[in-house]
């Protein structure tokens, strides 16, 4: 009796072990297909699946009907023990080759990023060179004695042309980052659209001209006042304009195009065409247009300036807009893109948004400002823009020296505080939090204007939330410090 027990014991352990198999066996299967296993490799896994399932229908039959002995029950209950064993080490065997895989793509990705990021810093090293070698040598031409006041002017305004090339450069760069690490928003504001297409115009109609390039652009709309981020599509306008006066020879065509093509309930479609006939692309590159840092690789283009980054920010761009972009292009015939977007309608279609003026010119005497800047060279360029409207300037060298400076003044001595944000000791932010905590009830209020290179939405959002009153980026333009400070003055007053 006990003899039969065993034996049971030892053919039910079997089967038990058995469903056990076919269990992982089948989790393999399913493992293996996740893995990207073509079908016909899966079909020939499931014969040894059957093959399992009938060893299991073997097993309990001969436990209900045979009559085994110690022999034939050790056979099988081995029988399921050695397919546990060979099923692990197949599983481990292919887990292997899956980790190798997945090495080896990862090695593959990594050394395309590195390529990716050589090219990169190649096309920067001479994109960045290029202004800089123009601002350095018109910078030497300016220093000899024989100079005449009209070829230092001329000199000036190509350093100034070259420092705003450069700056659209890093520009660039950062919104790159800003883009892959989806900090970009849209800030919407009310837009004329027919007053957008009229700057665009006369922003590039002197270059244009310089090159002997036919250059129109055209309106088509009935609805001209949407809600829209004004800065965004004077980018995307920038940026497929700028590409089209690069790549267009001397006596071409550029054309832009700006119509609505439909409207439903308070939104209105649009589509914005930029064509060209220049040196166009070729079908391989067009496949990698949209690509960070890819430029096409040709002896015309190779001569031409640009990171690469153009048309990857500008379809980023109309993407998070919710719209789509299209390019048609033929090498040696030209190119044309096709921009399509949707905004809504601002209510009043009659009303007239007041258009910029020349900068106005404010009467900024008696009016002292307390300066913090940590970087010589920064104070000195602040301090005489800054004297040359007609403000007194003192100044500090970082956060804690002006909340100390503001400490010991006497109420209503300085009108006002242009802060920079990084700063040893005490950052700006710090300062202008120390600064509204302060006891006296007048020094507390003082205006802070953000002096600083932060220039990101969020770094407005956070000066505005440390108490400041405003924000100018850097590098300083008079104007807009000019129209800022009479802006929080005003309002202090």
């Amino acid at each position: 009796m006990s003899n039969t027990i065993l034996i049971d014991g030892m053919i039910y352990s079997g089967s038990i072990l058995m469903v056990y198999n076919i269990i992982q066996y089948y989790k393999f299967i399913v493992y293996t297909r996740q893995r990207g296993v073509n079908e016909q490799d899966v079909f020939f896994l499931w014969t040894p699946f059957f093959l399992l399932v009938l060893f299991l229908v073997g097993y309990i039959g001969i436990a209900m009907f045979g009559n085994p002995d110690y022999l034939v029950a050790g056979i099988l209950l081995g029988g399921s023990i050695f397919v546990f064993l060979i099923l692990r080490i197949i599983r481990q065997i292919a887990e292997k080759i899956a980790q190798n895989e997945e090495l080896k793509s990862a090695l593959h990705t990594a050394e395309k990023a590195n390529a990716a990021k050589t090219t990169f810093l190649s096309n920067m090293s001479h994109d960045i060179r290029t202004p800089l070698n123009a601002i350095l040598g018109y910078t030497h031409l300016s220093k000899k004695e024989d100079i005449t006041l009209g070829e230092m002017k001329e000199n000036m305004k190509r350093i100034e042309h070259s420092g705003y090339h450069l700056l659209a450069l890093i520009n660039d760069v950062l919104e790159m980052s800003r883009i892959e690490s989806g900090k970009m928003e849209l800030l919407e504001t009310k837009t004329d659209l027919m007053k957008v297409m009229k700057e665009t115009k006369d922003l590039f109609a002197n270059q244009m001209g310089q090159k002997n390039i036919r250059f129109e652009v055209t309106t088509e709309i009935q609805e001209k006042l949407v809600y829209c981020d004004r800065n965004r599509i004077d980018r995307i306008l920038l940026n497929l304009i700028s590409n089209a006066f690069k790549f267009t020879p001397e006596g071409g065509e550029v054309n832009v195009l700006l119509k609505q093509t439909g409207k439903k309930d308070d939104t209105a479609s649009y589509d914005l065409l930029v064509r060209d006939n220049g040196i166009g692309m070729n079908s391989a590159f067009v496949e990698h247009l949209f690509t960070p840092f890819e430029r096409e690789r040709t002896s015309t283009v190779s001569r031409i300036q640009g990171t690469g980054l153009g048309l990857s920010i500008t379809k980023s761009i109309v993407s998070l807009m919710g719209g789509s972009i299209d390019v048609h292009t033929e090498e040696g015939h030209g190119t044309e893109f096709l921009v399509h977007l949707t905004f809504r309608l601002y209510e009043n279609q009659n009303e007239e948004i007041k258009e910029d003026t020349d900068a106005t010119i404010y009467d900024f005497t008696g009016t002292k400002i307390l300066l913090v800047e940590d970087i010589a060279v920064n104070r000195e360029i602040a301090s005489a823009i800054l004297m040359h409207l007609g403000m007194a300037v003192e100044t500090a060298e970082n956060g804690l020296q002006a909340v100390e400076k503001l400490k010991q003044s006497a109420a209503g001595e300085y009108q006002a505080v242009l802060m920079d944000i990084q700063m040893p000791v005490m950052d700006g932010y710090e300062a202008a939090r120390a600064i509204r905590a302060l006891d006296d009830p007048v020094v507390k209020r003082i205006p802070i204007l953000a002096l600083t290179a932060n220039a990101f939405a969020e770094d407005r959002q956070k000066a505005f939330e440390a108490g400041m009153n405003g924000h100018v980026s850097k590098p300083i333009n008079p104007d807009e410090l000019a129209d800022s400070l009479a802006c929080v003055l005003e309002e202090d007053n």
